[in-house]
């Protein structure tokens, strides 16, 4: 079953170490994510329908709200270490970065100064060493990683800068509606109608604008919120289950798990704020 050694979360966003031997189904976050293989059976990471290698010689890097699923390669469980940096936090601290923490390709060839990085990253975590001298490590190595990724890579033009931007006033109303009825089970039907659209334009503008579908981006605001439910509040994950719209315990747990890929009380187990 997979678990997690340790979950770390502060004003960068998160950071995690993994023993992943199930597969997290297609979804997607607002930060920028990078995985790091570190040892046992090797993965893969599916990007808008492309296979990457989870492997010793290539990070991945995943750009916000890029649609991505994880599978391992047979039997025996990936053990990896996996960043989710908040755009603007890494843009704050880096002015020479694009919109949005974008990356230029999704493999990124892991070089001595990376490796470096990532054991020290590792070591961190494994310790629950000083939060700064983390912090410091992991913006060093999101940027390494990060002017990397585009070192071949073809620059944004500036129609894509301005998507990266603004978005339709139908697809924010959307947002919105979404962001306030996150304890509904809403019906992408009456999403539609809400901005005056049929479902198949309204699903087709969405994913134009976002990047991603309608159900994955509420499927996202549901994990962020039962996360942050379980790290701020004393609820119980049967409270927090019924508080996201969820009939069940169980069918919370299996939704958090195919989308975080650890159960919700292992999360809160070992997650914790710097």
């Amino acid at each position: 079953m997979s678990h997690a050694l340790s979950v770390c979360h502060g004003e960068f966003g998160r950071a995690a170490l993994y023993m992943l031997d199930r597969t997290i189904i297609t979804h997607a976050h607002r930060e920028g994510h990078l995985i790091f293989y570190l040892g046992g059976r090797d993965g893969r990471v599916i990007i808008n329908g492309f296979p990457y290698a989870c492997d010793g010689s290539h990070a991945i890097a995943v750009s916000p709200w890029e649609p991505h699923s994880f599978e391992t390669n047979g039997d025996g469980a990936c053990f990896c270490l996996v960043m989710y940096i908040k755009p603007m936090w890494f843009l704050e601290n880096n002015a020479s970065a694009e919109y949005a923490l974008n990356f230029g390709a999704p493999a990124v060839r892991i070089t001595p100064k990376i490796s470096d990085c990532i054991k020290r990253l590792t070591g961190l975590l494994m310790d629950d060493e000083s939060r700064d001298l983390f912090d410091t490590m992991l913006f060093e190595t999101t940027r390494i990683c990060f002017e990397h990724s585009w070192k071949n890579a073809r620059p944004l033009s500036p129609l894509q800068r301005a998507r990266c931007r603004f978005s339709d006033f139908r697809v924010r109303r959307s947002l919105r509606f979404m962001q306030e009825n996150l304890t509904y089970d809403v019906e992408m039907e009456c999403l539609a109608r809400q901005v005056g659209l049929s479902r198949a334009h309204f699903f087709k503008l969405f994913k134009r604008q976002m990047g991603v579908t309608p159900n994955i981006y509420l499927n996202t605001l549901r994990s962020e919120q039962a996360i942050d439910d379980l790290l701020t509040t004393p609820k119980t994950v049967t409270d927090i289950a019924y508080d996201l719209g969820f009939s069940s315990q169980a069918s919370f747990t299996r939704f958090f798990s195919s989308n975080v890929g650890i159960s919700p009380s292992e999360y809160r187990r070992v997650a914790h704020v710097s």
